[in-house]
């Protein structure tokens, strides 16, 4: 693995954990050059999922695409980074387990919005705009009456 800090790929293993029930392993590691301290994490190797955008095209499934589009929403919000890291991993594996091969992009984005409204409504407002594609206030007037007499 290489090092982070001065790219050297000697290290060794401090401690070795599984998570996310064992369906990753993350380990501690130490330089031997620089003894500086990271971590990485095993992921098994799934079978690609395809999303299905909504002009028709066929691309893979991008964990990163939907922690990036998490991390915007939530952006100066007292929501963790251990919390939307979590939600990724949860909806990724809902992914695995619901859709099969291929998820329309739609379904994605409305499993965000759901798990975004229980965690920080400021958070699903801001991800519902973007990916409902408000334009005008009347929209956002809307969305903030329907979560506060829902929530």
């Amino acid at each position: 693995m290489k090092c982070p800090f001065c790219e050297t790929i000697e290290d060794k293993v401090l401690e070795s954990r599984e998570i996310e029930e064992g369906s990753v392993v993350r380990r501690r590691r130490e330089c031997l050059a620089c003894r500086g301290r990271f971590t990485s994490y095993e992921r098994l190797e799934e079978k690609p999922i395809l999303v299905i955008k909504r002009d028709g095209r066929r691309e893979q499934f991008s964990r990163d695409k939907v922690q990036t589009g998490i991390l915007k929403a939530c952006e100066k919000r007292p929501v963790s980074v251990e919390t939307v890291e979590a939600l990724v991993d949860e909806i990724e594996r809902d992914i695995h387990r619901e859709a099969g091969r291929e998820v329309i992009s739609s379904k994605i984005g409305e499993m965000v919005m759901d798990k975004l409204q229980a965690i920080d409504k400021i958070a699903y407002i801001r991800f519902a705009s973007v990916y409902r594609k408000f334009e005008d206030p009347s929209e956002f007037i809307k969305e903030v009456k329907e979560i506060s007499i829902g929530g």
